[in-house]
């Protein structure tokens, strides 16, 4: 989903089962060491806040056999600064989505942009879900330089010579994940992460645990309450998952959301033309951008930036519209002035690919493709991609493309965990904004009908990510949930944030040392990765 967006562990007729199975051991207090925090390893061009603690969980690869093989979780967390008192509000943990981002990355953001002093008062904790990062194992399934070396063949296919290239691609990632983690795909899914997340709250020793999650981890936390409603202090879900249509029509949604988003950022350039001269109509400006992409198929910007890196990443500017000055004007700069500098800064900032994004890219397959059926014919992908392509030509095909090793996954999808409110879960947060293409507020509005006790707040703009992202009245709403539980009485709006201007000289989002939410959430989702 540009940045955004799994479920049950195995088989269907286990769900029940398990579900009640698991709440006994809950009430028996699964089996879990305390966790031991420490200082934080070195990470090679990265400063570690003296804050910042350390520490890994040991859970089971299968919760059918609790005692059998183990796997470890990697967590971080920066302490409250009040004692454990009345002040103190327990324990927040934190998901940015993927799945197959790192929570890791997420703590320190939290802790210091909690509205109202609510990050002095919350242990704020970040795990690595199963597979992730700094968890052990961490999943790689090719060598990124190679995989990823640029530039791609086209994700537009020109014909069934360049389809089967694509395939071939889509075929031989699967079978190298199925070769070479055969015996951890089958429990990579959602629910397990979910009970990883009990785990997790055991091992910290809290009867109850309060969670942030973003884009796909809204789904995350939706299985959670499904299965532990009991345990939930307080939930917030920001830009959120459409939890009736995992996955592959969730993306064919998506697709369409951001055909619009793409088209809102065209008609914003084309209202600046005297800056960016790129068009003075949507139309104008969308002829302009399809004609940059058909010329560097032919030839790639500084032989680097073909179709495919363009695809990657001017579908981040779907994401925030924070970014469009710094993506017009680098678009600008290249069409009428031939400039690629521009073009292979915003790649390399925005769109590029390393080992961090393809061991994402593993797990996010590893969950999805196991969570849900999938269609296992080709003809059936082509049939619904060559339709779709024709109305929503910016994401279409790569979107199928980066879903399509999930057509050979080694291990077939099972029954997503039907979420659902329960009386034992407090009334919880849900935050969206109107626009949202990564996780669309249709799909955020199919979740609310799933839990009648939440609300929702309704930013009226489309960035993905809402929460802590400058939105005084958003974060309003956050905090006084955070702080005591409150809940606006019915769902409620907030006006968007300003639209962004021209900036002609514009070269990045925040300053490099400033870290902000959609550099955070820009690691994660369903085409980030390609």
């Amino acid at each position: 989903m540009k940045r955004l967006v799994g479920v049950v562990a195995g088989i269907a007729v286990l769900v029940a089962g398990m579900a009640s199975a698991d709440n006994a051991m809950a009430r028996k207090g699964a089996p879990a060491s305390a966790v031991v925090w420490g200082t934080c390893p070195a990470v090679a061009g990265k400063a570690v806040s003296a804050e910042l603690e350390c520490a890994t969980v040991k859970v089971p690869l299968d919760y059918r056999e609790p005692m059998g093989q183990s796997i470890k979780l990697a967590l971080n967390r920066i302490r409250a600064k009040v004692s454990r008192d009345a002040n103190h509000l327990g324990t927040l943990l934190v998901n940015p989505g993927g799945p197959g981002a790192s929570g890791r990355n997420l703590t320190e953001f939290v802790s210091s942009a909690l509205p109202e002093g609510l990050g002095q008062r919350y242990d704020v904790v970040g795990f690595d879900p199963r597979g992730v990062g700094g968890s052990e194992p961490a999943v790689h399934c090719v060598d990124p330089a190679t995989y990823y070396k640029a530039p791609r063949p086209d994700a537009v296919p020109h014909g069934r010579a360049a389809e089967k290239t694509l395939l071939a691609r889509a075929t031989e990632y699967a079978g190298r994940c199925g070769n070479l983690w055969s015996w951890l795909l089958p429990h990579l899914t959602t629910e397990n992460s979910a009970r990883d997340m009990d785990a997790i709250r055991a091992a910290l020793g809290e009867e109850k645990i309060s969670y942030l999650g973003y884009s796909y981890g809204t789904y995350l936390g939706a299985v959670y309450a499904t299965l532990f409603p009991s345990r939930v202090k307080r939930l917030v879900m920001d830009s959120t998952v459409d939890p009736t249509t995992v996955w592959y029509e969730s993306n064919l949604k998506q697709d369409r959301a951001f055909e619009r988003r793409h088209r809102l950022f065209l008609a914003w350039t084309a209202k600046h033309n005297s800056v960016y001269k790129l068009g003075a109509t949507a139309k104008q400006a969308s002829f302009a951008y399809y004609a940059m992409r058909d010329r560097l198929r032919a030839r790639p910007a500084g032989g680097i930036v073909g179709p495919s890196e363009l695809d990657d990443t001017f579908t981040v500017a779907g994401y925030s519209d924070k970014i469009w000055p710094q993506f017009a004007q680098a678009w600008s700069s290249y069409v009428r002035q031939g400039d690629v500098k521009s073009l292979l800064d915003i790649y390399n900032r925005h769109g590029k690919q390393d080992a961090e994004d393809e061991n994402g890219y593993a797990i996010y397959l590893g969950v999805q493709c196991r969570d849900a059926k999938w269609p296992r014919q080709w003809d059936r992908w082509r049939t619904d991609m060559v339709r779709l392509h024709s109305r929503a030509p910016f994401l279409t095909w790569p979107n199928a493309w980066f879903n399509a090793p999930c057509a050979f996954w080694p291990v077939r999808g099972g029954q997503p965990v039907q979420v659902h409110g329960s009386p034992k879960l407090p009334p919880f947060l849900i935050l969206q904004s109107r626009d949202d293409a990564a996780t669309p507020y249709k799909g955020a509005m199919k979740m609310r009908e799933q839990f009648p006790k939440a609300r929702m707040v309704i930013d009226g703009g489309g960035n993905h990510g809402v929460s802590l992202a400058g939105n005084t009245c958003v974060d309003g709403h956050l905090a006084a949930y955070l702080r005591d539980g409150t809940l606006p009485r019915q769902d409620a709006s907030c006006a968007t944030l300003p639209e962004p201007r021209p900036a002609a000289h514009m070269t990045s989002v925040t300053p490099q040392n400033q870290p902000d939410l959609l550099g955070i959430l820009g690691v994660l989702g369903l085409v980030a990765r390609r």
